[in-house]
């Protein structure tokens, strides 16, 4: 796991930004916050987050395949419980604790209590999983017709839904996820430090979640989905300025709860007065305007030309300097400069998202079509990771904190191997359920039937019944909704809970009580078919 070869380019050693991120981490636990002491808890928690390095590649990268083997647990489970004669739906609290145990919590212990044993954790239940997809085949309830090779050959025939594409939903609900429990849990000394933002470089998993964000908001854009501009380009570019009205009006609102709380924040992840919020307004207004110039097809030239242009800036100017090595935050510029000249590097992620979701959002009814995006993801992944390491070897390494090219490259080469990921689970659930003849797992493609009849209808009554409550439906259909209660639920536990000083047990008990509590809210609003638009 500690391979130098998949590390991020190192700075200066002796810089004070950079020093070792354990004996810091150790200094900091080792000291007892008394009221006698100069350090007041706000200072501490900064002082905790902060002048961290991150991790290896391949550690961020093995976070993309444990949630695809979760997923791909759930639908299993689902496939055997029916064959087993168990009756589908289950209760709703019965649905509610299945995703849970099996998408939630194994998210919450692989960042916290197993995290140093993550790679074994993926092993055994790789393992288990295609132990049942054995069980699964050899107990199908077709009778069997010829050869394994005969039956991936009927399966590659297989008609699936043509306007869903359920490993793209799941994506986007997971990243939302994962960016809930990171929030909290950096707070608490059972996450590792080098999961947490980096200070000036490097690849921590929480740096890889930020980008993720912007890219799983990309991929569903109407530009994406190749919705049609109604009325002029001018009028569509003002109509999407409109609507990121909820995305200022709650960067707004976190900046005046920040400040008249003075609750604890990182004044080098945006700035001074600049938030997340405000970067998703933005990136979304200046992506619109991009892509009513050029034609979508072409988006990943522009995200290449932009990112590559800050590069170019940052290398030959002094903007990485003004950026990194300066400690004036006299003026709105200098205040939020990591906010307001980040927001090209995003831009540039967002664009490449739009040009992925062009591509997957394409009409597919056959698996084989599908095999062959699953193949060309996989590509497109090896090429950005190669293109990755000659950016960390020639240029700079990532850089978070300035969204540099080299951080741009490696959200999209990661988000694309999450995908990858994700498409592989959902291709060998629907395996699974060609040759079992179960169709009841939502979120998850669903093949198609020529023949209509009583029994299919009533399956596609239940199939809906079982969209009704799934937790992954529940989170997709209030996304920012989610997303803004997990801000407030942080705030809230922070103000009620020493985090500082909790031991690993306790932590994780209030992680999990906190993701269950932002769970059960979401899917009430869901089974009781609410939706809430902010605008």
């Amino acid at each position: 796991m500690n391979d130098d070869r998949f590390c991020a380019k190192p700075v200066n050693p002796d810089s004070p930004l950079l020093a070792s991120t354990s004996e810091k981490s150790h200094s900091f636990l080792s000291t007892k916050m008394t009221l006698g002491e100069e350090m007041v808890l706000p200072e501490g928690k900064i002082a905790f987050v902060s002048n961290l390095n991150g991790t290896t590649l391949i550690e961020v990268s093995l976070g993309s395949l444990l949630a695809p083997l979760c997923v791909l647990s759930r639908g299993l489970f689902l496939i055997v419980f029916h064959l087993g004669k168990g009756v589908l739906p289950l209760s709703q609290g019965v649905h509610l604790q299945l995703d849970f145990l099996t998408l939630i919590m194994p998210l919450v212990l692989s960042c916290t209590l197993l995290s140093d044993i993550l790679h074994f954790v993926i092993m055994g239940l790789a393992l288990v999983d295609f132990a049942v997809l054995y069980f699964v085949y050899n107990n199908r309830r077709r009778p069997p017709q010829g050869s394994l090779r005969s039956t991936i050959d009927r399966f590659l025939q297989t008609r699936v839904e043509s306007n869903l594409v359920p490993f793209v939903t799941v994506f986007r609900v997971l990243v939302n996820v994962k960016t809930a429990i990171s929030i909290l849990a950096v707070d608490f000394s059972v996450f590792p430090r080098r999961y947490a933002k980096t200070e000036m470089y490097g690849t921590g998993v929480m740096d890889f979640g930020v980008g993720a964000y912007v890219m799983a908001n990309a991929l569903v854009c109407p530009e994406a989905r190749g919705k049609n501009i109604q009325g002029s380009k001018f009028s569509h570019v003002l109509k999407q300025f409109l609507s990121v009205w909820p995305l200022v009006l709650l960067g707004l609102v976190r900046l005046a709860s920040v400040k008249s709380t003075g609750y604890h924040e990182h004044v080098t992840e945006y700035g001074v007065h600049w938030n997340f919020f405000f970067t998703l307004a933005i990136v979304r207004v200046a992506a619109s305007v991009l892509l009513a110039i050029f034609p979508v097809h072409v988006s990943w030239l522009i995200a290449l030309l932009l990112s590559g242009t800050y590069q170019v800036i940052l290398q030959t100017t002094d903007l990485k300097k003004f950026l990194i090595h300066n400690d004036d935050r006299t003026g709105f510029l200098q205040a939020n400069r990591e906010g307001i000249f980040s927001v090209v590097g995003y831009i540039a992620i967002y664009l490449a998202g739009v040009q992925a979701g062009h591509y997957l959002m394409q009409s597919r009814t056959l698996v084989k079509d599908w095999i062959k995006v699953i193949r060309n993801l996989l590509l497109s992944c090896f090429g950005l990771f190669i293109t990755l390491h000659i950016c960390q070897t020639f240029i700079e390494p990532v850089s978070r904190r300035m969204a540099n090219l080299s951080f741009c490259v490696w959200t999209v080469a990661q988000s694309m191997l999450f995908i990858s990921c994700l498409s592989i689970a959902d291709g060998l659930l629907l395996y699974s359920k060609v040759i079992s003849n179960v169709s009841l797992v939502s979120s998850s493609w669903t093949p198609c039937t020529n023949k209509k009849s009583v029994n299919s209808s009533t399956h596609d009554k239940i199939r809906q019944n079982l969209d009704a409550l799934c937790l992954v439906q529940s989170v997709n259909r209030n996304q920012l909704l989610y997303f803004l209660l997990a801000n407030i639920m942080t705030g809230l536990t922070n103000v009620l809970v020493d985090t500082l000083n909790s031991s690993d047990v306790l932590a994780v008990s209030v992680l999990l009580m906190y993701m269950f509590i932002n769970s059960l809210v979401i899917f009430i609003l869901h089974i009781n078919k609410i939706t809430i638009k902010f605008w």
